[in-house]
């Protein structure tokens, strides 16, 4: 287990705190009680709906029975947990929250610091794949990056938002760019995010000065942009925009019920782990290429719902603008360098021209085969495309 003073676990020398060790822990009581809760929760009867092997409309029972029984019977949260502890793991308190974040802290005095920001249903849990490759190539005193992975506020190990006032994924990106400034990043750093987490990176990129580069797997952008002619677009960009518009026809609903009664799913899927599995579940099935494995499936949903995740993470749909509309794209703009990745089966695969309206594009990788959760499905790719645009842009920052 890894502990302050084993590999990668060094903060650097200028660091205005000393961030505390976490060991990830949860109590045997919690771990027999969603063994209990799964077992007495009923599945729902046999519909045409829930009988349809596509997941045309939404996880079928034969899926949720079988990944329950693995749940209750076979799935070892302690393998899990020693996973996340073979990571450096701390936190810190900023503005009243408890942060948690994994870390791999390099020895060189020139390493580029990137946090990495996830997602709904996502959680720190998605990068680790992708830590392990930088572990296996790298050790502390070759590793080129400082490489920071919080859990946002709501998720996983952090505290939640407060309950007493409303809080934004600006807020969110304060937080944040507090945590790198006080890790001894002020004089520059990048980030990387998809979904909640491509948010976020665009605030830090816009608002914070710290912020000097942004690399994104996921722009949200619902039509053609005003001035962008789709007339030249390949068969595989029409592929991609079949996609999204699919995606804001049929799969979408889940987004209107956390927008709009954020409490109300918040308490339905704090009650019952069979519901968070289905409703969670479900994404983990069809935003990517192929299912992720159950196993995977199971460890993002114990963790939140050992966690209690659910409720306190939805905060940021809040901010969303339903009924989608063709009113053009409120993104703020990114006047710094900004490296993105398209992967085709995302749920907003839009064309690189769509992307270029919304940030000084330097950097642009499409890829055949991925989907919403990159860091998980195709972390050697994810990997390559943020160190070549690292790389790239770095050293006309003057850093290098």
């Amino acid at each position: 287990m890894e502990t302050m003073s084993s590999p990668f676990s060094k903060p650097p020398s200028n660091a205005r705190i000393t961030p505390s060790a976490f060991t990830a822990s949860i109590p045997e009581e919690d771990l027999n009680d969603l063994r209990t809760l799964a077992k007495l929760a009923k599945l729902a009867p046999p519909t045409y709906e829930n009988s349809q092997p596509d997941f045309r409309w939404g996880v079928t029972s034969d899926w949720l029975a079988t990944i329950r029984e693995k749940w209750i019977n076979d799935f070892d949260w302690r393998k899990c947990e020693s996973r996340i502890n073979s990571f450096p793991q701390f936190t810190s308190e900023i503005e009243g929250l408890t942060l948690h974040f994994t870390a791999l802290f390099s020895e060189k005095p020139d390493a580029v610091p990137i946090v990495l920001l996830h997602g709904w249903p996502g959680s720190f849990l998605e990068f680790l794949p992708m830590l392990q490759l930088f572990k296996d190539e790298f050790s502390p005193s070759t590793l080129p990056y400082h490489l920071i992975v919080p859990s946002l506020p709501g998720y996983g190990f952090s505290s939640g938002p407060p309950v007493d006032m409303d809080f934004s994924t600006e807020d969110v990106a304060r937080v944040i760019d507090r945590l790198m400034q006080d890790l001894g990043f002020a004089s520059g750093y990048v980030a990387q995010g998809g979904d909640i987490g491509s948010r976020v990176s665009r605030n830090l990129a816009v608002d914070f000065e710290c912020c000097k580069a942004v690399h994104l797997n996921f722009t949200a952008i619902a039509f053609t942009p005003p001035g962008v002619s789709d007339d030249n677009l390949t068969d595989f960009e029409k592929k991609g925009l079949a996609r999204k518009d699919a995606f804001l026809t049929r799969g979408i609903a889940y987004a209107f019920e956390h927008n709009t009664k954020t409490s109300t799913i918040g308490h339905v899927l704090a009650s019952s782990p069979l519901a968070l599995l289905a409703w969670c579940g479900e994404k983990f099935l069809t935003w990517v290429d192929d299912p992720l494995p159950s196993e995977t499936i199971l460890e993002l949903v114990s963790l939140y719902w050992l966690t209690e995740t659910f409720p306190r993470a939805i905060y940021p749909y809040r901010e969303e603008k339903f009924p989608v509309t063709p009113e053009p794209s409120n993104l703020k703009y990114i006047q710094k360098p900004l490296g993105f990745s398209y992967f085709p089966n995302e749920l907003f695969p839009v064309p690189k021209s769509w992307v270029e309206t919304t940030g000084h594009l330097v950097f642009w990788r499409a890829h055949q085969r991925g989907g919403h959760f990159a860091a998980l499905e195709k972390p050697a790719e994810l990997k390559k495309d943020l160190t070549d645009f690292v790389n790239q842009v770095w050293p006309s920052l003057g850093y290098l």
